[in-house]
């Protein structure tokens, strides 16, 4: 193989080997992640096979956590941190203090240097945000107290680990240091520090948004894609080119500043698909560097550092708990959540081995418990409700938890019965959730989007945070008990999908969906959709409708018409269906016998000008109806004795030949 060709094969490779980690991870219900990692594993040059490029991966990884670090900013909210911040901010920093400390004391044990011993316990104590929310709204417990607590405790967390990240290189970098120039060292950091946080939240949170708000308006889409990207890596590189911060404070704070932009949900949505596929990138980097052999060669260390994770950061977060008095059911949700390291362990592992603290084997260790960790996580989300059952049988224990606990739960789901579940809250979910809600009829929102599911929590709905086609949260929308299920998402497999494991959830669940193609109508309707809608057609039938209804016709022949395009699945309207659109028009003709339809203006001087309908008496003197009424560019369709007739009406009358005649010598002589 050339030379100039091994990035390119690694990356590839790289990729090939994550999907196909991930695919057999889901089918272990274990997280992606997992598979990520397993994946760089199998192209590393520790197993047999191709040997990837480790180094030019790395340098990929830094992207992947630039754009991790901007989708954290852009979904940072200072109001969701100041609801939880009495549990919050306290317990993060005495858990990050307690976890640093018994990492140090493991490290030691070990025989580790004191120095890899700090790095081991900063490594310990920082759990990982993407596992803790993927975790969270795969059980359902998102938008409950425990999740935004946990939710919140990890955005200190984040925010330490910047501030930590700065802080290491002055601590153990090469040289001898003195207390003096270790101070005036951590003090300039820190004031550049505080120089770009405030350049950024002063300066770029006008600039960023007025450019973006340009772009948006005068710039194909293709150049606002790529003005995200600028803008988050831009931001990143600059931070650390011109001030010495880390790449990831750079591209946070990016996210920070556009998130107060209007047009932050288009921003999110740009920056996904960026930020899922870098850091998959980053992930799999990270599983390239795991060393099997280094791992059975250290397989007690490995074993003591994972209970330490998962054994002794839960103690750790329960005795927390119970100090605070955060209650009993918050605190086994974020010991669960918080029972695993992640992203940003990774990153401070790094820095460790180019500081020259940490050795291979050691940064190996620390991977392979993190893997591990993040594998059974899932698994210790299941434990919550049956600890909580124990705990009940020890009301003092109980007691000590909930004595000052202050409850922000949303809407029961046990409360949930005879609702309507609506899967995705864009324009078309948000019109149903609308009427629901005037309607009084009870509904529940599942949304994969927060800022969207916020929106919707704002306006009074009970909401499900997650992705109803990829995760379990269906479990939790009490389908059993629903009346309705309304698929009102775009992504028609994931509809497909979300229909038909409604399906395998109740028989007897009544399912709409929408679709775009012939071919997605059939997909949902095999897939257990009573009811298809097709946004585009029902248009077409909109616009006939009005059509029709301005050349004189009676609204029921229409809906007729409209009812008999529908009747098969939308087919009539398919392009080689003419035949049946013809034989619904001839319905349509047919359904009127031999009555006709005629315009009749009113004369200026006629005796009708002036009069009501009423007093007309048109039907009797005549036989003809009136049906409708044209005055100007308004339209009238259901005319009422009251109506009052104007020289130069128009107005719709429906009869025989000479039923009209004699209605038009009525309007329109004098």
């Amino acid at each position: 193989m050339h030379g100039d060709t091994v990035l390119l094969m690694t990356f590839v490779l790289a990729l090939v080997a994550a999907f196909a980690g991930g695919l057999v991870a889901r089918a272990f219900r274990l997280p992606p992640i997992v598979g990520y990692l397993v994946g760089g594993l199998v192209v590393s040059p520790f197993t047999p096979g191709f040997v990837g490029d480790s180094h030019a991966m790395s340098q990929l990884a830094e992207v992947g956590v630039m754009f991790m670090m901007f989708g954290t900013g852009l979904h940072f909210s200072l109001k969701d941190l100041s609801e939880v911040k009495g549990i919050a901010v306290p317990g993060a920093v005495l858990q990050i203090a307690a976890g640093t400390a018994a990492g140090y004391a493991l490290a030691r044990a070990f025989g580790w240097s004191p120095e890899a011993g700090v790095m081991l316990g900063l490594s310990v104590s920082i759990a990982s945000t993407v596992v803790l929310i993927r975790n969270l709204t795969d059980a359902g417990l998102y938008q409950s107290q425990g999740g935004r607590v946990a939710t919140g405790w990890l955005i200190v967390e984040d925010l330490a680990t910047i501030v930590i990240l700065v802080v290491l290189p002055l601590v153990f970098g090469p040289g001898e240091t003195s207390g003096a120039a270790l101070a005036l060292g951590l003090a300039e950091a820190l004031l550049k520090t505080v120089g770009f946080v405030a350049l950024m939240l002063v300066a770029g949170s006008r600039l960023l948004p007025w450019l973006l708000s340009r772009i948006a308006r005068f710039c194909p889409r293709e150049l606002f894609q790529l003005a995200v990207v600028v803008i988050a890596l831009g931001t990143a590189m600059a931070a650390a080119v011109f001030f010495d911060v880390s790449v990831a404070l750079g591209a946070f704070l990016a996210g920070v500043v556009v998130s107060g932009s209007a047009l932050s949900h288009r921003v999110a949505a740009e920056a996904i698909p960026f930020q899922d596929l870098f850091s998959i990138i980053f992930f799999a980097s990270v599983g390239m560097m795991v060393n099997p052999a280094t791992l059975a060669a250290h397989l007690p260390e490995l074993i003591a550092l994972v209970a330490l994770i998962m054994v002794g950061k839960w103690v750790i977060n329960m005795a927390l708990g119970a100090v605070m008095a955060a209650g009993l059911s918050t605190m086994l949700t974020v010991a669960a959540g918080l029972s695993q390291i992640g992203e940003f362990s990774f990153i401070i592992g790094q820095t460790g081995m180019a500081l020259g603290v940490l050795s291979q084997d050691q940064y190996t260790v620390i991977l392979g418990a993190a893997v591990i960790s993040i594998a059974l996580n899932s698994f210790v989300f299941k434990s919550v409700a049956p600890l909580e059952r124990l705990f009940e049988r020890h009301p003092r224990l109980r007691a000590l938890y909930d004595r000052h606990a202050h409850v922000i739960e949303p809407p029961a789901e046990g409360a949930l019965a005879n609702h309507v579940v609506v899967v995705g809250y864009g324009s078309a979910g948000r019109c149903v959730a609308e009427v629901l809600q005037r309607l009084e009829v009870p509904c529940l929102v599942v949304e994969r989007d927060l800022s969207t599911a916020e929106q919707a929590e704002a306006e009074g709905l009970a909401v499900l945070v997650g992705d109803a086609a990829n995760s379990e949260i269906l479990a939790h929308a009490h389908l059993e008990a629903a009346r309705v299920l309304v698929v009102a998402t775009r992504q028609e497999a994931s509809a497909e999908k979300i229909a038909r494991d409604a399906r395998a959830a109740s028989a007897g669940l009544r399912i709409v969906g929408r679709a775009e193609t012939d071919s997605a109508v059939e997909a949902l309707v095999a897939a257990g959709a009573d009811d298809v809608v097709r946004p585009e057609l029902e248009g077409g039938i909109e616009l006939m409708a009005h059509a029709l209804a301005d050349l004189g016709y009676r609204p029921r022949q229409i809906h007729g018409y409209a009812n008999d395009l529908r009747a098969s699945g939308y087919e009539a309207l398919a392009d080689t269906a003419r035949a049946k659109r013809r034989l619904a028009l001839d319905n349509m003709l047919a359904s009127m016998n031999d009555v006709g339809l005629r315009w009749v203006a009113v004369g200026e001087g006629s005796a009708a000008a002036g009069r009501t309908l009423a007093e007309l008496n048109l039907r009797a003197a005549t036989g003809a109806n009136a049906s409708s009424l044209k005055r100007g560019d308004c339209v009238t369709l259901v005319l009422g004795g009251d109506t009052r007739l104007l020289p130069g009406d128009q107005v719709g009358l429906m009869g025989t030949d000479d039923q009209l005649d004699a209605a038009e010598r009525l309007l329109a002589s004098a």
